[in-house]
């Protein structure tokens, strides 16, 4: 039960104090922030670019060239404005996404942008710092605590000293950013904050979080018992993870259901006889940031000649329109869309247009299931290794959480089913549930400081 006393200035105060709690999980594809008021209530932050607003904020970011009198300066854009710079620039660039996964690995000190060098960590700044511009102006406005997420192990990392190495870069990259007053908390152990505030005895949890990029699978004891315990790390009983998840399932879409609408397996005539159209376009239209590849010279002049042989030259001059005017990442939003509509229909439409391209296609669920069915099989076998090498059959896992967009995947939500059954799984804000949870643990740490001061 509040004690409304303690709340003498309303939900921000707390015993007469301001309090800004702010949750921040930076993450390889996207991040997310949330801010808990003294009462426990959780705001996640709506992120706006232009006519748009954003559940979360992607973790890429891009550097150009400006001209600056006699000389050169670069211009650094991160989240929906790196990628608008990406898809409208006349002069080129440099795309950088996924970031995060290379926190760990000591052989990435610096990059050359533009003729000079650059440490990794400013890098990392550059993104933590629009993030901050977009969503932190409580940090603009006196101390606050900010709880940032972290895996139980980095991406790449062999041991605990890559993941020491990897937290203190990411570290002097929040501070680079002016974020200072920081605290670090695993991710999964956010993932079910929220859930674990309602127990009232100790559970033996397992968190799945479905990335962009990868699957983490972490064993975790919550409840009031484990919340005592001296470390977090303590808690963790077994973690395992896969460098494959929802950019993976667009993947095989686009493979089945866009490439062929854009010529892939038609047939072109080739020396006198005829032949299907080459592969090598089309591994790049599976992800959005390779298409921008195909645009060279050489390339274009391939694609041409190979149109002029197509038997059905619209779709390669579909192709082609794709590729000179950018539309790599709109194409795999309307890829996503698809996928996210499959989550809750059996059939959907994929449907595409843009100038002088028009393609549509219906999209069967079973099919959609059976394309991704190696990557349900390597998901199914991490969790049942997992399981195999902590000793534990699934019905010593009291409660199951998922979070993350591809949670949303019947066949995926089907593996845990089938172990654990129904009953035992839970969900949160599957895009936003680790930052809200961060954001309850800073307001916990606030809340604590202040009890020791008093």
């Amino acid at each position: 039960m509040i004690n409304k006393s303690e709340y003498p200035c309303g939900a921000l105060c707390y015993r007469g104090e301001m309090l800004r709690a702010i949750g921040l999980d930076f993450g390889t594809t996207n991040s997310a922030v949330a801010f808990a008021d003294a009462e426990a209530n959780v705001r996640t932050q709506r992120f706006h670019y232009e006519a748009n607003e954003f559940e979360t904020f992607r973790s890429i970011l891009y550097f150009a060239a400006a001209e600056k009198g006699s000389g050169k300066r670069m211009l650094a854009y991160a989240g929906p404005e790196a990628i608008h710079h990406y898809l409208h620039s006349d002069h080129g660039g440099r795309l950088i996404q996924s970031i995060k996964s290379y926190l760990s690995n000591p052989s990435l000190r610096a990059t050359n942008l533009f003729g000079r060098n650059y440490r990794f960590e400013e890098i990392v700044a550059y993104l933590l710092r629009s993030l901050k511009t977009s969503a932190l102006p409580l940090l603009n406005d006196g101390p606050g605590t900010v709880v940032v997420g972290r895996p139980v192990r980095f991406v790449g990392s062999k041991n605990s000293a890559d993941d020491d190495f990897a937290i203190s870069r990411l570290r002097e990259a929040l501070q680079l950013a002016g974020i200072h007053d920081v605290e670090f908390e695993f991710e999964p152990v956010a993932a079910a904050y929220s859930y674990e505030a309602r127990l009232k005895q100790d559970e033996l949890l397992l968190v799945g979080d479905f990335g962009g990029g990868t699957t983490d699978f972490t064993l975790i004891r919550v409840g009031p018992n484990a919340r005592k315990l001296r470390s977090a790390k303590q808690r963790i009983v077994a973690s395992a993870g896969l460098g494959l998840a929802g950019d993976a399932f667009d993947a095989k879409l686009v493979r089945h259901v866009v490439s062929p609408l854009l010529g892939h397996g038609s047939l072109c005539r080739l020396i006198g006889k005829t032949a299907t159209m080459p592969n090598w376009p089309y591994t790049k239209l599976e992800h959005w940031h390779h298409l921008s590849f195909l645009k060279s010279k050489e390339n274009m002049d391939a694609l041409r000649s190979l149109r002029a042989q197509a038997i059905e030259p619209e779709k390669i001059d579909s192709l082609i329109m794709l590729i000179t005017e950018d539309l790599g990442f709109q194409l795999h939003s309307a890829v996503q869309r698809t996928k996210f509509e499959l989550s809750s229909v059996t059939e959907s439409t994929f449907r595409f247009e843009a100038p002088g391209i028009h393609i549509t296609q219906k999209v069967q669920r079973k099919d959609f299931e059976h394309w991704i069915a190696e990557e349900l099989h390597s998901i199914t076998h991490k969790l049942d290794q997992l399981l195999n090498d902590a000793s534990l059959a699934p019905s010593a896992i009291d409660r199951v959480f998922l979070t993350g967009g591809s949670s949303f995947v019947p066949s995926v939500r089907a593996i845990f089913e089938h172990r654990f059954g129904n009953d035992r799984i839970s969900g949160g804000s599957e895009f936003t549930s680790v930052a809200q949870g961060l954001a309850l643990r800073a307001l916990e740490l606030q809340q604590r400081a202040h009890a020791r001061r008093r």
